[in-house]
């Protein structure tokens, strides 16, 4: 047999989430990584936030694998990631502060950069599109909404990316030459767009940007390398790799809900762009959902409890028992009742083999739990998830009402040891999902996780 035959290997396994982002993703890849050799990021760039809680201390992660609090373990940002290496080194820095050993890290030397203009358009385009929102508004009662993005340049980075002759990988860094002609470039062909979207702003200097980017580039030369050839070589010698998916695949920029989504392939289908290792070499697809529904920025959510009655009270305990507040941004989340529809979906695009279900515990203490099972269209239930923002605005959820429980449920270990309620309503998700729940967390620190439940 071929040394390049691609048939599924059960030492590679991926996390991905389910509905739209900040679904316990990082938590659950911490977890994983203690069985594992590598650790390995796709997509997205800082505008994802992992929060990982060890013994009681909180970690944030931004760029840097989950698996970094591994001092055994290669944490690897791939080449579909795009990369701020101020904030990159901001968080080394945070890391090392407390003790973390960051040796294993390691960067593509193929990862786009986000550069400082790439933040400026970020934030012009998000300006001027709130603008055209407010003056539609006026015309139509619309309501005012923009794409909502971090503005950290992640979707103009990638833009560049497909734009080609400006775009500067994390390999330019290291070669100055390379480096100014591509920084030249994207400046001459970016300012007076930026300053058209702004209706003003200063000059970009190129020198500037180009003493940034070579003082970023010495910064990490240590960690740079070719991390397909590495990840491939680690996966033929049967190390066990896990990837690690950035946003959930409802912001997939071809899956999700489009045009509320982020730049990025979030979904498996991401593995193979974003690392170089084909996506037939994983056997394990774990899927992390919140036993609820979330969403920060603009964009439909069908099941959201917001507003002044019962419903946006509902949705203020959920958020603040959840710490529903963003990892990146500090924005606070938008709440809903737990969309199945959205989840099956989410599950079949991405081959998913077992579900993490998290935040059970953030449910405790409601008499009644809704779930949505499909979406009503007069007299008829679709269970079709509506991929498309426009379509999903309009689309009323179907209830299933399941009895609540009222005991906390932090201190459980096993399935067995939560309440009947917790258990048939976890015992729900698995039958309308079709596949099993693997993991359980009932709380943010390690130790709240049950396996193999």
């Amino acid at each position: 047999m071929s040394e390049n035959t691609t048939k599924p290997a059960s030492n590679c396994s991926a996390v991905v989430g389910l509905q739209w982002g900040d679904e316990g993703k990082g938590k659950i890849v911490d977890i994983l990584a203690a069985e594992h050799d590598a650790v390995v990021r796709y997509n997205g760039g800082a505008n994802a936030g992992h929060s990982v809680v060890v013994k009681g201390e909180r970690f944030s992660l931004h760029l840097i694998p989950s698996g970094i609090l591994y001092p055994s373990k290669i944490a690897v940002i791939g080449n579909g990631v795009v990369l701020d290496p101020d904030k990159l080194l901001e968080e080394i820095d945070g890391l090392r502060a407390r003790g973390v050993d960051t040796g294993g890290l390691v960067i593509s030397d193929r990862a786009h950069v986000v550069m400082p203009y790439h933040k400026a358009e970020d934030a012009a385009r998000e300006d001027a599109l709130k603008r055209v929102r407010i003056a539609q508004a006026g015309e139509t009662g619309r309501k005012v909404s923009e794409i909502g993005t971090t503005r950290r340049g992640i979707g103009p980075a990638y833009a560049e990316k497909a734009h080609r002759a400006g775009a500067v990988r994390v390999g330019d860094l290291l070669h100055a030459e390379t480096l100014r002609d591509k920084i030249e470039i994207a400046i001459a062909t970016k300012m007076d767009l930026i300053r058209d979207l702004a209706g003003s702003g200063d000059a970009i200097e190129s020198q500037k940007v180009m003493d940034w980017a070579l003082g970023a580039g010495e910064a990490i030369a240590p960690m740079v390398r070719d991390t397909t050839y590495l990840l491939n070589n680690l996966v033929k010698a049967g190390k066990k790799v896990l990837f690690e998916s950035a946003n959930g695949t409802l912001l997939d920029v071809d899956h999700g809900t489009y045009p509320f989504v982020t730049a990025s392939s979030c979904s498996i289908a991401g593995i193979g762009i974003g690392t170089g290792v084909p996506v037939q070499r994983v056997g394990r697809v774990i899927g992390v959902m919140k036993a609820y529904s979330t969403r920060v920025g603009a964009g439909p959510l069908p099941t959201e409890l917001a507003g002044p009655g019962p419903d946006g009270a509902i949705g203020d305990r959920i958020r603040n028992r959840g710490r529903e507040f963003g990892t990146t941004t500090g924005r606070p989340r938008r709440v809903g009742w737990l969309d199945l529809t959205a989840v099956k979906y989410s599950a079949m695009i991405n081959g998913t083999t077992g579900i993490a279900l998290t935040m059970l515990d953030v449910l405790a203490g409601f008499d009644t739990i809704r779930v949505c099972t499909g979406y009503a269209d007069g007299t008829k239930v679709s269970d079709r998830f509506l991929p498309d923002a426009a379509a999903l605005a309009n689309a009323k959820p179907h209830y299933v009402d399941l009895p609540g429980f009222s005991e906390e449920i932090g201190a459980a270990r096993s399935r067995n040891e939560l309440p009947k309620q917790a258990r048939a309503y976890v015992e729900f998700i698995e039958q309308q999902v079709g596949l099993p729940v693997e993991i359980l967390s009932v709380g943010p620190d390690r130790a709240q996780t049950m396996i193999q439940v």
